[in-house]
């Protein structure tokens, strides 16, 4: 497994919608494994790639492993802040950590934490080798700060909430 250096983490912004919540009025806990995929593509993103770029690339990585935990609950139009940071590179897995916090009483407080373990897979589904080049993108710094899909500014900090 290789050293995985402080950069690779990526923060995105997410806002509550009605459809992510339930009869009592909270996320529902499934949608935080939407958030933590979202952050992980735009972990991606954010170095140059797309997951259609991925794919030209020769490489699908699918989820192999998930876990959650929850703290306190995230309500409608929350601004959910998500880090999704590397934790396991390997010539034929991928690993995230993740981050959910939101606003609490003026002060940013985490309110889930999760993991993913994705395999990397051929188009025939079969465990293929990451290329040096795909594992170089994946240690590399953000060359892009923000995602160039549909998003709203939070005017506090001027970073983009997605729209999941």
């Amino acid at each position: 497994m290789k050293e995985i250096p402080e950069h690779c983490q990526t923060e995105s912004l997410v806002r509550v919608r009605f459809c992510d919540t339930d009869m009592m009025g909270v996320v529902h806990h499934s949608n935080y494994i939407k958030y933590f995929e979202l952050a992980r593509i735009e972990y991606l993103r954010r170095r140059g790639l797309n997951y259609a770029s991925w794919v030209k690339m020769g490489f699908h990585l699918p989820v192999i492993s998930v876990d959650s935990s929850f703290k306190s609950p995230a309500y409608l139009d929350d601004l959910l802040r998500v880090e999704a940071r590397l934790s396991i590179l390997s010539r034929v897995k991928v690993g995230f950590s993740y981050r959910v916090r939101r606003m609490v009483d003026g002060k940013l407080v985490q309110i889930a934490s999760g993991n993913t373990l994705l395999a990397c897979v051929g188009d025939d589904h079969r465990p293929l080798r990451m290329s040096k080049e795909a594992e170089q993108i994946i240690l590399s710094a953000e060359i892009s700060p923000s995602s160039d899909s549909e998003d709203l500014l939070d005017a506090s900090t001027n970073q983009r909430a997605i729209n999941v």
